[in-house]
């Protein structure tokens, strides 16, 4: 990738037209460039508010050639972006990004390889091909564990949970259909954490707050930030990031999931895009995650991050979202993103609100009081 800097008036080309896509172009075009999304799906979320579509499919190379010979740089919203797209865009030298993020977090096996390469604590795991392997890897993990497919798999999608020896029976259809499989030690995690980071092309990086999630569902439910942990365990996830982050190559903003444990913390999943948890950056921290993304890939000088004392982001699902709006008053404090989604289904993210403060278990204490948030 040359490192010329582009400036406002070039074309952005993103890949994905969800709601990442289209925050990335609302902070784009703020700041004076041009947006062309490649999308199957005519007015997409980010075709919204861009400049352009490109409607086809993801792995269409003679679409993705298109997108290479209209923009001036190109990034993607999410990491399933077909590999010989990524290689063509990158030997193009318009993928600041490169390929190799995408590769490694497409692939389970991968992406643990990658946080061992890079010397960072992960439960202990193993690759099965077959239901002899499968039945090996229990008997060497253990009860409970968890087994999930190597490829694809979001929101709890693809992967089940390893009880006891009669689960190993939906394993072994999941791994029959999937054909590889990573069994891991189950984590009995005291909560969960995401480090939200941004690298520069020349290595520089800098580092929102780490921030704590809550799950419902396996969907994200809300974010609190700064997450409740630690000084030592913040400082723990940042080394963490940076070191991942130098093993692998990252440019842009990235996003790592890690368990805590007591005064410990386990990798768990990684990002190469903007991320759900992140989100609270928007109003919370003097630059968003977005607008970080966006100069890492144009070759800006990335902004230092200060943030206010207290964040919740909540998500809102499709059957959240006429319980919230209909309490709008009583929530008037919300920061509000909609993500322009054509059907409202009930467990889709359609958007999600933030609310801003001094103290962040405040604002969580609150919202769980008024039903905003569910506890456990």
């Amino acid at each position: 990738m040359q490192n010329n800097r582009l400036l406002f008036g070039s074309t952005i080309g993103i890949i994905g037209g969800g709601q990442l896509g289209r925050m990335m172009t609302t902070t784009a075009k703020h700041m004076g460039y041009r947006v062309i999304v490649l999308d199957p799906t005519p007015d997409c979320p980010t075709a919204q508010v861009a400049d352009d579509q490109i409607i086809a499919a993801y792995d269409d190379l003679d679409a993705v050639k298109q997108l290479a010979e209209r923009s001036d740089v190109v990034t993607y919203e999410f990491e399933n972006v077909d590999l010989t797209a990524a290689q063509i865009l990158e030997d193009k030298e318009i993928l600041p990004q490169g390929a190799n993020s995408l590769k490694v977090t497409q692939d389970r096996e991968l992406e643990k390889n990658a946080m061992v390469e890079s010397g960072q604590p992960v439960a202990p795991f193993t690759i099965v091909t077959s239901e002899q392997e499968l039945q090996d890897a229990a008997d060497e993990i253990g009860f409970p564990a968890v087994a999930k497919t190597c490829r694809g798999g979001y929101d709890g999608k693809g992967q089940i949970k390893l009880s006891n020896a009669e689960d190993l029976n939906e394993a072994a259809k999941l791994l029959l259909t999937a054909g590889r499989l990573i069994i891991e030690k189950w984590v009995p995690f005291d909560k969960e954490i995401s480090i939200v980071f941004t690298r520069s092309m020349d290595g520089h990086i800098s580092y929102f707050p780490v921030a704590e999630n809550i799950h419902r569902e396996h969907i994200l439910h809300a974010t609190i930030a700064p997450a409740r942990v630690s000084d030592d365990i913040a400082v723990k996830a940042k080394k963490a990031a940076k070191a991942i982050a130098e093993t692998i190559g990252v440019v842009g903003t990235f996003a790592i999931e890690m368990f805590v444990i007591g005064e410990e913390i386990f990798i768990n999943e990684l990002a190469p895009r903007p991320h759900n948890s992140g989100h609270y950056t928007i109003e919370a921290c003097s630059v968003s995650q977005f607008e970080q993304h966006i100069r890492a890939i144009c070759g800006l000088p990335l902004v230092p991050v200060y943030s206010h004392n207290g964040a919740v982001m909540v998500n809102l699902l499709g059957k959240d979202v006429g319980p919230f709006f209909n309490r709008l008053d009583e929530v008037g404090s919300a920061h509000l993103h909609m993500y322009g989604k054509e059907e409202n289904k009930p467990l889709r993210k359609m958007g999600h609100a933030t609310f801003i403060g001094d103290n962040a278990i405040h604002i969580y204490n609150h919202l769980v009081e008024k039903k905003i948030i569910e506890e456990n």
